[in-house]
């Protein structure tokens, strides 16, 4: 039987939550259906309601995002949370990686971005925001967050990690297909594979992934 994607929206700012399911309400396959204005009220509506996703604001009171997800994610493993933030947490965001989220949103997020995001979390993948910073990048590799501990390391062929390493180093399919002497067709069937192998949905996500797994460092 077919069914929505049922998903919680945790901000102490009152229009945020309700510009969210302006975004979303041309979205047949999901649904908001509840509300929080902090971590601990975000807790009682995820154990009344049972929500497929999360999306959590980090900095909220009460309860952070932070100690709320790292509850949640231990009481219910099988719910994907999804970080809220500004731009300039990119500390906290790492914090909310390591408590269990499995990515991150910037609050000035479009309708496309946040139902890819949502679709992604919910199938059991990571997904981080397409803007990811230096910085960020930087203070991941770093930290403990790794988004594909949990799961069985796969094979690259060297042509899929060189595929990746100018994946990370911003190339384009063309640029790419010109410095390694392939067609533009084959770079794109490389970066499917390497999507799919990593469960990375961005290229942010595969930059992280590249970075936490020895693939790519940070020049």
């Amino acid at each position: 039987m077919y069914s929505k994607i049922r998903v919680i929206i945790a901000d102490d700012h009152e229009m945020l939550r309700k510009g969210f399911h302006v975004l979303l309400r041309k979205q047949t396959d999901i649904e908001i259906i509840g509300e929080a204005a902090d971590g601990r009220e975000l807790l009682q509506k995820v154990r009344e309601l049972e929500p497929d996703v999360v999306i959590t604001d980090i900095q909220m009171p009460v309860m952070d995002g932070i100690e709320a997800t790292r509850q949640l994610v231990k009481e219910y493993p099988y719910i994907g949370v999804l970080a809220l933030t500004m731009f300039n947490e990119d500390h906290l965001i790492v914090s909310m990686l390591e408590a269990g989220a499995r990515g991150y949103l910037l609050k000035n997020t479009n309708q496309f971005e946040l139902a890819e995001a949502i679709k992604a979390i919910h199938n059991g993948g990571t997904y981080f925001c397409m803007t990811t910073s230096e910085k960020l990048k930087q203070m991941i590799s770093n930290s403990q967050y790794n988004p594909a501990r949990h799961h069985s390391r796969p094979q690259f062929t060297e042509k899929e990690i060189q595929v990746m390493e100018l994946i990370c180093e911003e190339y384009q399919n063309k640029e790419i297909a010109d410095k390694m002497h392939l067609s533009v067709r084959t770079v794109e069937n490389y970066r499917e594979r390497i999507f799919e192998k990593t469960g990375a949905k961005t290229i942010a996500g595969i930059t992280i992934y590249a970075i936490k797994n020895g693939y790519f460092k940070i020049k």
